[in-house]
C-alpha cells in the first residue's frame, strides 16, 4: 500500500512537472509565434505603404494629364505661352527704343 502511494505521488509530481515543462513550452512557441507575426505584420505595413506611394505617383501623373487637356479645352495660356509673350514684349520695347 505505501508503495502505491509513493508511486501515485511521484506520478503527480511527475505530471504536475511535465505539465509545467509544456506550458513553458507553449510560452516560449507562443513568443515566436508573436515574433513572426509582428515581422509579417511590419513586412504587410511596408508593402502596404509602398504600393500606396506608387500609386500616388500614378494619380499625380493622371492628374496632370486631365489638367493638361482642360487647360487645352479652355484654351489657357501656359507658362510657356506667357514666357514666350514677354521675350517678345521686351524685343518689342528694345527696338523702339
Amino acid at each position: 500500500m505505501k508503495e502505491k502511494l509513493e508511486n501515485l505521488f511521484y506520478f503527480g509530481l511527475g505530471s504536475i512537472l511535465l505539465a509545467k515543462e509544456k506550458i513553458e513550452q507553449a510560452g516560449e512557441s507562443a513568443k515566436g509565434f508573436k515574433e513572426e507575426n509582428d515581422k509579417k505584420a511590419r513586412e504587410f505595413f511596408d508593402q502596404a505603404v509602398e504600393k500606396g506611394s506608387e500609386e500616388r505617383e500614378q494619380v499625380k501623373g493622371n492628374m496632370k494629364e486631365l489638367l493638361k487637356e482642360a487647360i487645352d479645352e479652355l484654351g489657357l495660356a501656359t507658362r510657356a505661352d506667357i514666357e514666350s509673350l514677354k521675350a517678345e514684349l521686351a524685343k518689342l520695347r528694345k527696338e523702339e527704343s
